[in-house]
């Protein structure tokens, strides 16, 4: 495994701690990534294949397949994995998520170049707690990915950074976040920010289109684009009524390269 690499994304991530993303300007782009076909969720689709005990996509199987350092999951186990978990008890998206909290703040204090073991044990950590109430976080996955292969064990390193990529995927394909009908659907707010860091573009702060569509505008058109579609009408299904909507756009990190294995 490419150390570098993984300390190149855990630099990132740490000046996005203390940066605020709308003021970043540095744009990095894999142009060489291919172009997924588009698969909008069907809820009807993936209630029944994850709720069917038969089914390839079975939830219980595909979450113990996911949390496991030894099986590889395939676009389609992601993609049901993450719009499955609309049906989980454990989504509660309006959650505060502290564990998250407490993994910026071991990162804001991090020597990159040297860390301390104790540090990187309370990454991985709180990184497991985190995963407790949302698995497919972007940030905590990149973070786990540094921590294990900071203490050397590439397995799990290499784990981690495939489910970042396969969550990724897994909301690109959901449309192609161009225009209002074609949105990316997501389920958790920050989810959309990561995937627009994830190509390396910055941004400001995103506009509600609709009761279903935010938008998330680039600080500076690129390739004619001006900024991404979501979808997060799956956000509110599971909003409790007595629940303020209070959305953090703080912690975000930019230029999160999805890696390559071989």
């Amino acid at each position: 495994m490419k150390r570098g690499a993984t300390l190149l994304i855990a630099m990132l991530l740490a000046a996005a701690l203390s940066t605020n993303l709308a003021a970043q300007e540095r744009v990095i782009v894999d142009s060489s990534k291919p172009k997924l076909e588009i698969i909008v969720p069907d809820e009807e689709d993936i209630l029944a294949k994850t709720l069917a005990g038969s089914s390839p996509y079975y939830y219980t199987n595909l979450m113990l397949k996911y949390r496991s350092s030894t099986e590889s999951l395939d676009a389609m186990e992601y993609y049901y994995l993450y719009y499955g978990y609309l049906y989980q008890e454990g989504y509660r998206p309006f959650t505060q998520n502290r564990a998250l909290d407490d993994m910026l703040s071991v990162m804001t204090n991090i020597d990159l170049e040297q860390p301390t073991v104790g540090q990187l044990e309370r990454l991985i950590e709180y990184g497991v707690e985190a995963m407790e109430l949302d698995p497919f976080n972007p940030k905590v996955l990149n973070m786990m990915a540094f921590a294990y292969g900071a203490l050397g064990d590439t397995q799990r390193e290499k784990q981690y950074f495939d489910h970042l990529n396969g969550v990724l995927s897994a909301i690109e394909r959901s449309g192609t976040g161009l225009k209002e009908e074609e949105p990316w659907h997501i389920l958790m707010f920050s989810h959309a920010y990561d995937v627009v860091a994830a190509k390396g573009y910055a941004y400001n702060e995103a506009r509600i289109i609709s009761r279903t569509t935010e938008f998330v505008p680039l600080v500076r058109k690129q390739n004619n684009i001006k900024g991404f579609y979501f979808d997060y009408s799956r956000v509110y299904r599971n909003k409790p009524d007595d629940v303020t909507l209070k959305r953090d756009r703080t912690w975000q990190f930019n230029n999160l390269a999805p890696q390559q294995y071989k």
